[in-house]
């Protein structure tokens, strides 16, 4: 690989499928259920930004215009000259930043509770989790559970599933974290939504209270001809709503494909 590669999981044969995952996680982390399923069908190539999976932390901050870019030459340096692409929250500003700059590149887009501009609300939400990233990993682990996930979902587990679960994702932080939350609070891609011109299929979490549903409406109000899907879910929909996130992408994909 290049100097500049991000590193990536790649599995599967068919039409491409370029998986950009959200800030704080990776490919594993936000696609490992899912990437086996797709590979099924698809040639599935899922990069880690810098700071997650084997990609090294670089200096600096992250920028949209590079991480796009990187995205995208991803892609190719797998052989892969156009393909569809399916962001998840930070993944999903990516995602249609990569579309309007490399619009020959991208087939269509599917964008599952995505990120378009960032305010007050959700600065706020990564201030807090950054402090609590600062004092302590148990305590970064249970306030990051709070946003991550549905309160239906929460409320179907023990206090000692949970405990368990934040030692898992304080253990399970990715070294670029700050710097790719730092990176969701700078986001704007309203301006490139209206020249977005593939199909594209825009997934809402309604129980979502770190990318809440208006961020997602957003997306599917100004891409011309998108559709939107509403998910009862908290922000991590690939593991409180896994098969049915599938099988939305599934068949999203396969209707692009017939």
């Amino acid at each position: 690989m290049a100097e500049n590669s991000l590193s990536r999981i790649t599995k599967g044969s068919g039409p491409a499928l370029v998986l950009a995952h959200g800030a704080g996680g990776g490919a594993e982390a936000n696609w490992g259920t899912l990437i086996g399923p797709l590979a099924e069908h698809y040639s599935v190539v899922a990069p880690d930004y810098p700071g997650s999976g084997a990609s090294p932390v670089e200096e600096g901050p992250l920028d949209l215009d590079d991480l796009a870019d990187r995205l995208v030459a991803a892609a190719v340096e797998e052989g892969h000259e156009s393909f569809d692409l399916v962001g998840f929250s930070l993944g999903s500003a990516v995602s249609v930043r990569a579309a309007a700059r490399h619009p020959e590149r991208v087939r269509s887009l599917v964008l599952v509770a995505g990120v378009a501009k960032a305010g007050s609300q959700i600065r706020l939400v990564i201030d807090a989790l950054l402090a609590a990233e600062r004092l302590s990993p148990e305590l970064w682990g249970k306030f990051n559970i709070t946003y991550a996930f549905g309160a239906d979902w929460i409320n179907r587990h023990s206090s000692d599933e949970l405990t368990l679960l934040a030692k898992a994702v304080a253990a399970g932080t990715p070294a670029g974290l700050r710097r790719q939350f730092e990176l969701v609070s700078t986001v704007d891609i309203t301006g490139d939504l209206p020249r977005i011109t593939v199909p594209t299929l825009v997934i809402s979490t309604t129980e979502d209270t770190l990318s809440v549903p208006a961020q997602h409406r957003t997306f599917a109000e100004h891409i011309p001809g998108a559709r939107l899907l509403e998910l009862a879910s908290g922000h991590l929909v690939a593991i409180e709503r896994g098969p049915e996130l599938l099988a939305a992408i599934r068949d999203f994909l396969a209707e692009q494909h017939r």
